[in-house]
């Protein structure tokens, strides 16, 4: 382990946020316009260097490790990264989790699950079929809860 991160107030720093894109498949209005402009993908990390990244976080000490968007599963080849990041739990890392729309989750339970990955959050604004429509304006509620059942079959919790 190399020099571990401690903040301003003398705390070491165990648990990292990392957002793997800017896109999401939902438009909610309170978070991006209809229209959105995203950053050039060539302005973005590759997977690769996102996982050498939070591999040199793993080595300065940060034991969980949340993958975050955007809507990280949209992220093309996102399963590599989280097959990368599952090979450190037990080496350092002890938690890898994901925040989501649920928009995927009925492609991706299985395999994140299969990755290490425990537990999930599912960022779920209403379960009014209505209101969800207006506030993710292209979000499908059936989705969603579709997706969260799916990350329950495959034992994540949710």
């Amino acid at each position: 382990m190399t020099v571990p991160l401690i903040d301003p107030f003398a705390r070491a720093i165990s648990y990292l946020r990392v957002s793997v894109t800017d896109r999401c498949d939902f438009r909610c209005a309170y978070c991006m316009t209809e229209h959105m402009t995203f950053l050039p993908k060539a302005e973005l990390l590759s997977l690769e260097e996102l996982e050498r990244l939070c591999s040199a976080f793993i080595r300065m000490g940060v034991q969980k490790l949340r993958i975050t968007g955007g809507e990280p599963l949209v992220r093309k080849g996102i399963m590599t990264f989280f097959e990368a990041m599952g090979r450190q739990l037990g080496a350092g890392l002890q938690e890898l989790t994901v925040t989501t729309n649920g928009s995927q989750l009925r492609k991706y339970a299985g395999d994140l699950a299969a990755c290490g990955v425990k537990r999930i959050n599912v960022s779920l604004d209403t379960l009014d079929d209505a209101k969800f429509a207006q506030i993710t304006r292209w979000g499908r509620l059936a989705q969603v809860l579709d997706g969260i059942a799916a990350a329950k079959e495959a034992g994540l919790r949710v």
